[in-house]
């Protein structure tokens, strides 16, 4: 009964925030009652799901779409309600068995299962194009070629997936929680392991939590607050982790084009709505936007109180040049994170008897992706300094009576 419980909340949590997110961005006026298959899809593609763009135009014509996209603010939702679920029995404990750990994470695994399994029945729908009165829709009604745009979900990846995430949200769950049994023979490990994935943790959720005060304050000001709403409850942490990256010196590519819109600051679509692949660092975004070399001194400030905060949980024997390298190798994965699942694809069009681009924003690119190499060593650069002073910094707040190591 606990694994049910835990897989229910763990779902109805993030169909609430997909849901809340899709209104506020006015999916709720889709035809033919889609709005419930849209949040499944949205939720399938929160855990990694494969959701394929479909399109039939008749024997005359072409349709072309895709998307790949995490709706991140629906992940993080999930994960979160999930961890506490399969940490909520475990707690109290100082140990456990394996085969003991193993089973209670099996039975969620087989309820998580067969929920992937339907939410990827769920997420197919098939819409009518309106492509207007433009040329394309004289000849569209010419030929009697009406257009269709739908979407359906790859079962055998998203389960694929889906169970990958929830692997790695477990697995984490443990890292990260102080008072989580571990079996015997990992307890060695907790001391070098579980103070660098708290403070990734923590640096994650503060990076969100200033994009919701950031958001806010835009709502309250700027207006079109049912936009920004939408932007927070689906992809706050798109934009979150985006910006961190960005502080520490990465470079994104990307490229906007046709109606696509970014539901990103204003800069950003500035930069990338170029006629070829445009480079996004903070070089590009400060000749829009100067504030944003600010960015870096948040980065800075971040990493070092994490950094502070992953030392204070840490044995104080351990000298300081180890926990720069611990909290280094932490933030270089936390960096391949965000490259991983940040990562945007959009694309769209419409193409008659060969034509294509006509009728009025028939198609469109979007697309944003990482220097995953240069980012991580970006990543481990900080992560040593910020480490080091980290540690110097905590040694006064060690506990009583510890000698501490050299440096």
């Amino acid at each position: 009964m606990q694994a049910v419980t835990a897989v229910l909340r763990t779902l109805a949590a993030m169909a609430a925030v997909a849901a809340l997110g899709l209104w506020a961005a006015g999916a709720a006026e889709l035809p033919d009652d889609a709005f419930g298959r849209v949040v499944a899809a949205t939720v399938a593609s929160a855990v990694g799901g494969t959701i394929r763009l479909t399109g039939d135009a008749g024997p005359l014509a072409e349709t072309r779409a895709g998307l790949t996209v995490m709706p991140l603010s629906v992940t993080l939702t999930g994960a979160l309600v999930l961890a506490a679920g399969f940490l909520r029995p475990l707690r109290h404990r100082a140990v456990t068995g394996a085969g003991e750990l193993a089973g209670w994470a099996g039975r969620i695994a087989v309820l998580w299962l067969l929920a992937l399994i339907g939410l990827a029945l769920l997420a197919r729908q098939t819409f009518t194009v309106d492509i207007g009165n433009g040329t394309l829709g004289d000849l569209t009604h010419l030929i009697d070629a009406t257009p269709t745009l739908g979407f359906t979900t790859d079962v055998a990846q998203t389960v694929l997936y889906g169970l990958l995430w929830l692997a790695g949200v477990l697995v984490l769950a443990l890292l990260v929680s102080r008072g989580a049994p571990l079996p015997a023979r990992l307890v060695g490990f907790q001391e070098s392991v579980r103070p660098a994935a708290y403070a990734m943790v923590v640096l994650l959720l503060a990076c969100v939590a200033l994009g919701v005060v950031v958001a806010l304050v835009t709502a309250a000001t700027r207006g079109h607050p049912a936009d920004t709403f939408a932007v927070v409850l689906l992809g706050l942490p798109n934009l979150a982790w985006l910006a961190l990256t960005l502080g520490l010196g990465a470079t994104w590519h990307g490229r906007v084009d046709g109606p696509f819109g970014l539901p990103m600051p204003h800069v950003l679509d500035q930069v990338l709505r170029t006629p070829d692949v445009a480079t996004l660092n903070l070089r590009t975004l400060a000749e829009h936007d100067g504030r944003v070399w600010w960015l870096v001194v948040v980065d800075a400030v971040l990493l070092l109180a994490t950094a502070f905060l992953m030392a204070a949980r840490t044995p104080v024997r351990v000298p300081a040049w180890r926990h720069a390298l611990r909290f280094a190798v932490a933030l270089a994965l936390a960096v391949l994170m965000i490259c991983l699942v940040g990562r945007i694809s959009a694309h769209y069009g419409l193409s008659l008897l060969g034509i294509g681009n006509l009728g009025g924003g028939l198609s469109g690119e979007l697309f944003l992706r990482p220097e995953t190499w240069s980012a991580i060593g970006l990543g481990v650069l900080w992560g040593l300094v910020a480490g080091f002073l980290g540690a110097l910094l905590a040694r006064p707040v060690h506990r009583r009576g510890a000698v501490p190591s050299q440096v």
